[in-house]
């Protein structure tokens, strides 16, 4: 940070309020680093369409656009202290330009154009964490399209239960988090509306177009009510919920790989595990261990942003500095660890032998053997008492075990009700798990047919998420045209005295009735080769 023009007086704090040791508790520069880039998008959309709507004049426009590119070269660190980015960002403007570059803030507060960049900054991250559960998923597909025909064990209660295949245990999550997915795309919807334009909750007397900077900003349309669009958070509480539900899925996935590592079921490639410092022959699934713990993170997160919002008052409180930096980081925490376990699931050993002998463990195949009696005509209840007794005392039942139960329940021999060769076939774990073919179930049929609609829905997913990013990166090329054409102005001002036809190119649509006349080709050599060099230079 550096010093302002006038020390520590800032753009919007008067000598009076400037000084005093509340100061730097009031500040929020240091979290406003991560709303930076917003802010100065935010900043050139809403001095574009004061210059569009005749509220400012083309030259001062081109001004401030000029400074704020300056800004943008410089980065974060060339701003001088303030209260906030916002605060930090105009100060720097004026030292630059003069009073002129206090005009940027014309028709807008503070608690406008935070909202506008909290939610322009969050878009992102949710799609970052949007693109980051596609790929999970992808490796889970991978997998389970691998091992569609691996027999596993199944477990309840942590217990054997019942035989089921690796592909079938890996579609399980990633059916999960397509909701996780779904969950955070809906989220993008309520966040993706523009609150820019609100002013400090009661609107504006000037003639603005807030649809306009909302479409140079890539937003899908406003948020109407402007009170709602200044105090409103709940966008904020939404995202982390989605985070939460997320680091919850990636929470028990992680806890189930380090239980089946522990058990000789996978191993872990070495990118994703780490040794001990004192016990040289430890490969610990540390990665693992971390992604479970995200799940306390996004918890605590969600917690701490609803405990902010409850009871307050409308409109703006300064409370609500306090909600969105911690969701922010979240996300980005959530993204990572999605991104980790995707390439653990991916680069994963899974010794398909083991899998085999522990799914035969537990008489897990006793459900099997319950429901072919039932499919003979045995109540199933009758049924599962049978198979219990038979159970009891012994993981390895025989046949003539269970031959004896069904006379003591039943009366008569078990081969009056199934076929010798039936009940073999219900007790092997491989036949078992291909005669559970129902829709959604572990038979290698029932799985290539989810693996289906699996691919299908990612291809879905994927082509959404492509669109909501050309979408904004579409915006984001009309923002920096509209920006190039006055920043260029600015500098053959600057230059030379300007002439009269090339004041009329510069001046907005709204003075001229048209869209202002620019060369486009110099615009584009100026933005790509020379903006990356662009120095301020003062206007005094």
């Amino acid at each position: 940070m550096t010093e302002s023009a006038e020390g520590d007086e800032t753009a919007v704090r008067r000598d009076r309020f400037s000084g005093g040791p509340a100061r730097g508790f009031l500040s929020s520069l240091a979290a406003d680093q991560m709303i930076f880039q917003a802010d100065l998008a935010v900043d050139q959309a809403h001095v574009i369409m004061l210059a569009e709507q005749g509220i400012i004049d083309g030259e001062t426009a081109g001004q401030i656009l000029t400074a704020l590119e300056s800004l943008e070269t410089e980065g974060y660190e060339a701003l001088p202290n303030g209260e906030d980015v916002h605060e930090a960002i105009e100060t720097a403007v004026i030292d630059r330009i003069g009073p002129d570059g206090g005009r940027m803030h014309t028709a807008r507060s503070r608690n406008d154009e935070v909202a506008t960049c909290i939610r322009y900054r969050l878009r992102q991250g949710l799609l970052e964490m949007a693109d980051a559960v596609a790929g999970l998923r992808e490796a889970l597909t991978a997998g389970a399209g691998e091992h569609t025909e691996t027999v596993a064990p199944g477990y309840t209660h942590l217990q054997p239960a019942q035989p089921t295949t690796l592909g079938h245990y890996l579609l399980s999550y990633e059916r999960s988090l397509t909701r996780d997915f779904a969950r955070v795309q809906d989220a993008y919807d309520r966040v993706n509306t523009c609150p820019l334009g609100a002013a400090a909750f009661a609107g504006t007397p000037f003639d603005i177009d807030r649809h306009r900077t909302a479409d140079l900003l890539g937003f899908d349309g406003l948020v109407i009510n402007a009170t709602d669009a200044v105090s409103g958070r709940d966008f904020l509480a939404e995202s982390a919920a989605a985070s939460a539900a997320l680091g919850v899925t990636l929470s028990g996935m992680a806890e189930d790989l380090i239980v089946y590592a522990n058990k000789g079921f996978l191993e872990l490639d070495d990118d994703y595990s780490s040794t001990s410092s004192i016990m040289p022959q430890k490969k610990n699934p540390d990665t693992l261990e971390l992604l479970r713990g995200t799940a306390g993170d996004s918890i605590g997160t969600l917690t701490g942003v609803l405990t902010t919002l409850k009871g307050l008052p409308r409109a703006y409180n300064r409370d609500l500095q306090q909600a969105h930096p911690g969701v922010l980081e979240l996300l980005q925490t959530v993204a990572d660890g999605v991104d980790v376990a995707a390439g653990a699931i991916a680069t994963a050993e899974w010794d398909v032998a083991a899998l085999a002998d522990a799914a035969a463990e537990g008489f897990s195949t006793a459900t099997g053997v319950a429901d072919r009696l039932a499919m003979c005509g045995v109540p199933f209840r009758t049924a599962h008492e049978i198979v219990a007794a038979a159970s009891q005392g012994s993981d390895n039942v025989t046949t003539a075990e269970l031959d004896t139960a069904t006379q003591d329940h039943l009366g008569e021999s078990l081969f009056a009700y199934v076929d010798r060769d039936e009940l073999e076939a219900a007790l092997d774990p491989v036949q078992s798990v291909a005669s559970r073919d129902s829709t959604g179930g572990p038979a290698p049929a029932a799985v290539q047919s989810q693996l289906t609609g699996s691919r299908s829905q990612i291809a879905a997913d994927r082509e959404q998420l492509t669109q909501r990013r050309e979408m904004i990166q579409n915006a984001a090329e009309r923002l920096d045209h509209e920006v190039a054409g006055y920043v260029w102005g600015a500098i053959r001002r600057h230059r030379r005295p300007s002439t009269r036809q090339d004041q009329f190119r510069q001046r907005p649509a709204a003075a001229t009735g048209a869209t202002p006349v620019r060369g486009h080709n110099i615009i584009e050599i100026w933005y790509r080769i020379l903006k990356p060099t662009i120095q301020p230079f003062s206007y005094y």
